[in-house]
């Protein structure tokens, strides 16, 4: 028989979060260089499995999302996708995001599905965290945007002084919400540092994959929050 699921844990960034496109678009625009949020966000998809793959997966499991030279990496890349490689709007980019909007950063934007899938996973009756690699602001992030009331707890790499894909920072979510890791699942973003870090400790995982670029995995995918709640609530008894 399949556990009974109590608790469903979520990444912030690129899962109830979304990097504020249409301020990147109109950084580029200053630089001379036309992007729509859309193009910017199909960019992203492909930029966070380049990121995973050629950083997170090399190093695993001593991996840090945190540091400034994955920052600069993943501006990189996701400019790249776009079909920029002037190392000077590189360079400016990279520069201009260390600046944008302290200490929150890009990821300041809800995701369209993100309080529909928090609300779903309440109405069923189950626990609801999230456990995010951060410098200290993402709590204050999901206040501002309204998904904090629909959240058990918030776990943040910051304050706890241990990142995801580290086993501890999971095992920590499991003893605050009373569960054993097979009644968890947690969805996230990236496959190295969120599906391998949690089953890490015994938990199962879906990766989001919205653009449909991680290929084939050994492990749940979906579009988008929403869909991996459903998924859950589908396949799991409740």
């Amino acid at each position: 028989m399949l556990p009974v699921i109590r608790a469903v844990f979520f990444d912030a960034g690129n899962t109830l979060l979304r990097m504020n496109y249409a301020d990147i678009a109109a950084e580029l625009g200053r630089h001379g260089v036309k992007a729509t949020p859309e193009a910017i966000q199909r960019a992203e998809w492909r930029a966070r499995v380049r990121l995973d793959e050629d950083v997170f997966a090399r190093s695993f499991p001593d991996v840090s999302t945190e540091s400034r030279s994955v920052a600069g990496r993943y501006v990189r890349l996701l400019l790249e996708a776009l079909g920029i490689t002037d190392e000077n709007i590189i360079a400016a980019l990279a520069e201009w995001r260390r600046g944008y909007n302290p200490p929150v950063g890009l990821w300041n934007t809800a995701d369209p599905h993100a309080a529909a899938a928090l609300r779903l996973v309440r109405e069923a009756g189950l626990r609801a965290a999230v456990i995010s690699n951060s410098n200290g602001s993402v709590r204050s992030i999901l206040r501002a945007l309204g998904l904090v009331s629909y959240l058990d707890f918030v776990l943040d790499s910051f304050e706890v002084g241990v990142e995801k894909p580290d086993l501890r920072i999971f095992a920590l979510a499991i003893e605050r919400a009373g569960v054993a890791p097979d009644e968890a699942v947690y969805v996230g973003d990236l496959y190295t540092v969120d599906v391998r870090g949690a089953r890490a400790t015994g938990m199962d995982a879906i990766l989001l994959d919205p653009g449909g670029h991680w290929g084939a995995r050994d492990c749940p995918r979906a579009p988008d929050v929403l869909s991996a709640v459903r998924l859950i609530l589908a396949e799991r008894p409740r």
